[in-house]
C-alpha cells in the first residue's frame, strides 16, 4: 500500500534521511524502530508532505505523491497522529473529533465514526466536553488517535505514541491500535522508541541509524537478532 523508494531529506546542507526505503503492505502493521535523531520522525513527515524530500519516491496505493500537499494527502486517506499529540488545547473532545472530520460530507458516516471512536475510547466520551488541554497524556494520545479516525483513514501513521504517557495506558493505547488494524483493516506504520512494545504489534519492522535503514526484516528475526536486542531492546 506503500512504497517508499531511496527517500532522502536535507535540512539546509545536512541530509537527514538518506535512500531511506521501506515497504508497508497492505492491512499490515509495520514498524520503524531506532534512537532519538535516527529520522524516524522526518521519514513519517515526509510521507505525509509536511516535509519535502529532496530525493526518491513515495508511492501510497498505486499514486506518487512526493509532491502533493498535505491536505491532499490526508483527502486520499493517509494520515497522521503527530508526535507530542498536537491536541487543540482550548477546544473540548468532541470539537477536537470534529475537526479530524473536517474533509468528510457525509453526515451519517460522521455520526457512526464518532460513536465508534467513543466505543474504542470510553473515557473520550466520559470527557466530551472537557477542553483537550485538561486530560492527561494518555488521554490526548486516545484523542489524537480518535480524531484520526475521524478522517476516514485507510493508512494510519502514528509517531511515538507512548511517549510521556503512564505505564498502564501504554499497555491500552497498544492494544487499541491492534484492535483498530484488526477490526477497521487500516494498514498502520508505527514508529515508536519501544521497540519491545512495536516489535510485540508488528509483523514487520525497520531499524533506522542516523537517517539510513541499517536492518530490516520479520519482527520475530529482529527480536532475536543480538544486535537489535543490545541497542534497543535492553538484552
Amino acid at each position: 500500500m506503500l512504497k517508499v523508494e531511496k527517500l532522502s531529506v536535507a535540512d539546509g546542507s545536512i541530509k537527514t534521511l538518506h535512500d531511506v526505503s521501506l515497504h508497508v503492505p497492505e492491512g499490515s502493521i509495520v514498524t520503524l524502530i531506532g534512537a532519538n535523531g535516527a529520522g524516524k520522525s522526518t521519514t513519517l513527515r515526509a510521507i505525509s508532505g509536511l516535509v519535502k524530500s529532496t530525493g526518491g519516491s513515495i508511492c501510497y496505493a498505486g499514486e506518487e505523491i512526493a509532491r502533493l500537499s498535505p491536505h491532499l494527502i490526508v483527502g486520499r486517506g493517509l494520515c497522521q497522529v503527530p508526535e507530542g499529540r498536537m491536541v487543540f488545547a482550548n477546544l473540548t473532545v468532541r470539537e477536537n473529533l470534529k475537526m479530524g472530520a473536517f474533509l468528510q460530507r457525509d453526515k451519517a458516516w460522521i455520526a457512526s465514526q464518532m460513536e465508534y471512536v467513543c466505543k474504542l475510547f470510553p473515557r473520550l466520551l466520559e470527557r466530551e466536553a472537557q477542553a483537550a488541554g485538561t486530560l492527561s497524556g494518555g488521554e490526548q494520545q486516545m484523542l489524537a488517535i480518535g480524531r484520526a479516525l475521524m478522517s476516514r483513514p485507510k493508512f494510519l501513521m502514528l509517531d511515538e505514541p507512548s511517549l510521556g504517557i503512564a505505564p498502564i495506558l501504554v499497555k491500552t493505547i497498544f492494544e487499541k491500535i491492534v484492535e483498530i488494524n484488526r477490526t477497521q483493516g487500516l494498514t498502520i506504520l508505527l514508529v515508536e522508541q519501544n521497540a519491545n512494545l512495536a516489535l510485540e504489534v508488528a509483523s514487520y519492522g525497520y531499524v533506522l541509524e542516523t537517517g539510513r535503514v541499517i536492518l530490516e526484516g520479520p519482527s520475530a528475526e529482529l527480536k532475536a537478532n543480538p544486535e537489535v536486542r543490545a541497542a534497543y531492546l535492553g538484552h
